[in-house]
Protein backbone atom coordinates (compact mmCIF):
# COMPACT_ATOMS: atom_id res chain seq x y z
CA UNK A 1 0.00 0.00 0.00
CA UNK A 2 1.73 3.65 -0.61
CA UNK A 3 2.09 5.97 1.57
CA UNK A 4 -0.62 8.22 2.43
CA UNK A 5 -0.56 11.52 3.14
CA UNK A 6 -2.38 13.73 5.80
CA UNK A 7 -3.78 16.26 4.01
CA UNK A 8 -6.77 17.96 3.73
CA UNK A 9 -6.49 17.06 -0.11
CA UNK A 10 -5.62 13.67 0.37
CA UNK A 11 -9.01 13.58 2.48
CA UNK A 12 -11.20 15.03 -0.19
CA UNK A 13 -9.43 12.52 -2.43
CA UNK A 14 -10.04 9.37 -0.01
CA UNK A 15 -13.71 11.00 0.02
CA UNK A 16 -14.06 10.43 -3.54
CA UNK A 17 -12.99 7.20 -4.03
CA UNK A 18 -15.71 6.13 -1.06
CA UNK A 19 -18.13 7.47 -3.47
CA UNK A 20 -17.49 6.15 -6.67
CA UNK A 21 -16.72 2.66 -4.64
CA UNK A 22 -20.46 3.12 -3.50
CA UNK A 23 -21.90 4.35 -6.84
CA UNK A 24 -19.89 1.26 -8.38
CA UNK A 25 -21.16 -1.45 -6.08
CA UNK A 26 -24.70 -1.56 -6.21
CA UNK A 27 -24.73 -1.84 -9.66
CA UNK A 28 -22.11 -4.77 -9.36
CA UNK A 29 -24.29 -6.37 -7.12
CA UNK A 30 -27.03 -5.93 -9.73
CA UNK A 31 -24.66 -7.49 -12.03
CA UNK A 32 -23.94 -10.48 -10.03
CA UNK A 33 -27.28 -11.25 -9.37
CA UNK A 34 -28.72 -10.85 -12.51
CA UNK A 35 -25.60 -13.16 -13.58
CA UNK A 36 -27.17 -15.81 -11.01
CA UNK A 37 -30.50 -15.74 -12.29
CA UNK A 38 -29.25 -16.50 -16.18
CA UNK A 39 -26.91 -18.94 -14.84
CA UNK A 40 -29.77 -20.81 -13.44
CA UNK A 41 -32.00 -20.54 -16.23
CA UNK A 42 -29.16 -21.43 -18.53
CA UNK A 43 -28.65 -24.71 -16.00
CA UNK A 44 -31.98 -26.08 -16.82
CA UNK A 45 -31.95 -25.36 -20.14
CA UNK A 46 -28.73 -27.86 -20.33
CA UNK A 47 -30.29 -30.22 -17.90
CA UNK A 48 -33.46 -30.62 -20.42
CA UNK A 49 -31.05 -30.46 -23.53
CA UNK A 50 -28.95 -33.18 -22.02
CA UNK A 51 -32.06 -35.40 -20.90
CA UNK A 52 -33.66 -34.99 -23.99
CA UNK A 53 -30.25 -35.90 -25.33
CA UNK A 54 -30.34 -39.06 -23.64
CA UNK A 55 -33.84 -40.21 -24.66
CA UNK A 56 -33.21 -40.24 -28.48
CA UNK A 57 -29.89 -41.72 -27.59
CA UNK A 58 -31.71 -44.18 -25.98
CA UNK A 59 -34.44 -45.18 -28.20
CA UNK A 60 -30.82 -45.47 -30.90
CA UNK A 61 -29.58 -48.50 -28.65
CA UNK A 62 -32.00 -50.54 -29.20
CA UNK A 63 -31.59 -50.38 -32.89
CA UNK A 64 -27.83 -48.90 -33.13
CA UNK A 65 -26.21 -52.46 -34.68
CA UNK A 66 -28.31 -52.01 -38.14
CA UNK A 67 -25.81 -49.09 -38.84
CA UNK A 68 -23.13 -51.90 -38.92
CA UNK A 69 -24.53 -52.69 -42.71
CA UNK A 70 -22.23 -52.13 -44.88
CA UNK A 71 -22.76 -49.44 -47.08
CA UNK A 72 -26.04 -48.47 -45.94
CA UNK A 73 -25.31 -45.20 -43.83
CA UNK A 74 -22.10 -43.77 -45.17
CA UNK A 75 -20.74 -40.80 -43.66
CA UNK A 76 -21.83 -38.83 -46.71
CA UNK A 77 -25.74 -39.93 -46.29
CA UNK A 78 -26.08 -37.17 -44.26
CA UNK A 79 -24.13 -33.38 -44.04
CA UNK A 80 -24.56 -30.53 -41.69
CA UNK A 81 -24.54 -27.17 -44.58
CA UNK A 82 -24.87 -24.45 -41.56
CA UNK A 83 -24.98 -24.37 -38.38
CA UNK A 84 -26.89 -20.72 -37.56
CA UNK A 85 -26.39 -19.05 -34.45
CA UNK A 86 -26.45 -15.65 -33.08
CA UNK A 87 -24.68 -13.36 -30.50
CA UNK A 88 -26.18 -12.40 -28.07
CA UNK A 89 -25.56 -10.28 -24.30
CA UNK A 90 -26.46 -10.88 -20.49
CA UNK A 91 -25.42 -8.24 -18.50
CA UNK A 92 -22.57 -7.51 -20.76
CA UNK A 93 -21.27 -10.70 -21.20
CA UNK A 94 -21.42 -11.86 -25.36
CA UNK A 95 -23.01 -15.73 -25.43
CA UNK A 96 -23.53 -17.76 -27.97
CA UNK A 97 -27.50 -18.19 -29.00
CA UNK A 98 -28.42 -21.29 -31.31
CA UNK A 99 -30.84 -20.89 -33.58
CA UNK A 100 -31.01 -23.46 -36.33
CA UNK A 101 -28.75 -26.12 -38.06
CA UNK A 102 -29.34 -27.23 -41.59
CA UNK A 103 -28.78 -30.96 -43.21
CA UNK A 104 -28.18 -32.24 -46.60
CA UNK A 105 -28.98 -35.21 -47.57
CA UNK A 106 -27.46 -37.01 -50.37
CA UNK A 107 -30.31 -38.56 -52.12
CA UNK A 108 -30.74 -42.22 -52.39
CA UNK A 109 -32.36 -45.22 -54.05
CA UNK A 110 -35.37 -46.30 -52.20
CA UNK A 111 -35.55 -49.65 -53.38
CA UNK A 112 -32.07 -50.43 -52.81
CA UNK A 113 -31.68 -49.43 -49.06
CA UNK A 114 -33.63 -50.43 -46.10
CA UNK A 115 -36.73 -49.19 -44.72
CA UNK A 116 -34.55 -47.84 -41.70
CA UNK A 117 -32.59 -45.63 -43.27
CA UNK A 118 -34.82 -42.73 -43.36
CA UNK A 119 -35.95 -43.52 -39.53
CA UNK A 120 -31.95 -43.45 -38.79
CA UNK A 121 -31.51 -40.38 -41.21
CA UNK A 122 -34.13 -37.99 -39.47
CA UNK A 123 -32.64 -39.52 -35.79
CA UNK A 124 -29.22 -38.59 -36.86
CA UNK A 125 -30.83 -34.99 -37.42
CA UNK A 126 -32.17 -34.66 -34.31
CA UNK A 127 -29.13 -35.81 -32.46
CA UNK A 128 -26.63 -33.86 -33.84
CA UNK A 129 -28.78 -30.74 -33.40
CA UNK A 130 -29.64 -31.77 -29.90
CA UNK A 131 -26.03 -31.89 -29.56
CA UNK A 132 -24.98 -28.63 -30.98
CA UNK A 133 -27.63 -26.87 -29.20
CA UNK A 134 -26.44 -28.31 -26.26
CA UNK A 135 -22.89 -27.51 -26.96
CA UNK A 136 -24.32 -23.70 -27.62
CA UNK A 137 -25.62 -23.59 -24.19
CA UNK A 138 -23.20 -24.92 -22.45
CA UNK A 139 -20.30 -22.58 -23.93
CA UNK A 140 -23.13 -19.87 -22.41
CA UNK A 141 -22.79 -21.73 -19.20
CA UNK A 142 -19.51 -21.48 -19.50
CA UNK A 143 -19.05 -18.17 -20.19
CA UNK A 144 -21.87 -16.54 -17.64
CA UNK A 145 -19.69 -18.23 -15.10
CA UNK A 146 -16.29 -17.45 -15.73
CA UNK A 147 -18.46 -13.67 -15.20
CA UNK A 148 -19.75 -14.21 -12.76
CA UNK A 149 -16.50 -15.03 -11.12
CA UNK A 150 -15.35 -12.01 -11.86
CA UNK A 151 -18.22 -10.05 -10.82
CA UNK A 152 -18.37 -11.84 -7.26
CA UNK A 153 -14.28 -10.96 -7.00
CA UNK A 154 -15.09 -7.30 -7.74
CA UNK A 155 -17.88 -7.24 -5.14
CA UNK A 156 -15.67 -9.09 -3.23
CA UNK A 157 -12.79 -6.41 -3.30
CA UNK A 158 -15.41 -3.41 -2.87
CA UNK A 159 -16.87 -4.65 0.41
CA UNK A 160 -13.91 -5.77 2.02
CA UNK A 161 -11.13 -4.13 1.32
CA UNK A 162 -11.68 -0.86 -1.13
CA UNK A 163 -14.45 0.93 1.42
CA UNK A 164 -13.12 -0.09 4.41
CA UNK A 165 -9.82 1.09 3.56
CA UNK A 166 -11.00 4.42 2.55
CA UNK A 167 -13.11 4.66 5.40
CA UNK A 168 -10.19 4.14 7.57
CA UNK A 169 -8.14 6.33 5.61
CA UNK A 170 -10.19 9.54 6.16
CA UNK A 171 -10.69 8.70 9.44
CA UNK A 172 -6.50 8.56 10.21
CA UNK A 173 -6.34 12.01 8.06
CA UNK A 174 -9.28 13.57 9.96
CA UNK A 175 -8.41 12.63 13.01
CA UNK A 176 -4.96 13.94 12.41
CA UNK A 177 -5.92 17.13 10.76
CA UNK A 178 -7.94 18.17 13.73
CA UNK A 179 -4.88 16.96 15.76
CA UNK A 180 -2.71 19.79 14.20
CA UNK A 181 -5.86 22.04 14.54
CA UNK A 182 -6.30 21.91 17.78
CA UNK A 183 -2.08 22.46 18.37
CA UNK A 184 -2.24 25.85 16.18
CA UNK A 185 -5.40 26.67 18.40
CA UNK A 186 -2.66 25.90 21.54
CA UNK A 187 0.12 27.81 19.92
CA UNK A 188 -1.61 30.57 18.94
CA UNK A 189 -3.65 31.00 22.31
CA UNK A 190 -0.05 30.35 24.21
CA UNK A 191 1.23 32.72 22.10
CA UNK A 192 -1.35 35.41 22.59
CA UNK A 193 -1.11 35.03 26.27
CA UNK A 194 2.86 35.90 25.88
CA UNK A 195 1.96 38.84 24.34
CA UNK A 196 -0.46 39.94 26.83
CA UNK A 197 2.15 39.22 29.52
CA UNK A 198 4.67 41.88 27.87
Amino acid sequence: MAKLNLTKNERKKQKDNLKRFHRYLPMLTLKKQQLQAEIHGVDIRVNELRRQKDQVDKGFSSWVAVFAEEGVFTPDVLRITKLITIEGNIAGVAIPIFKTVEFETVPYDLVEKPLWLDLAVDNMKKTLSLRLELQCAEEQQQRLRKELQITSQRVNLFENIKIPEAEANIKKISVYLGDQQTTAIVRGKIAKHKMEKR
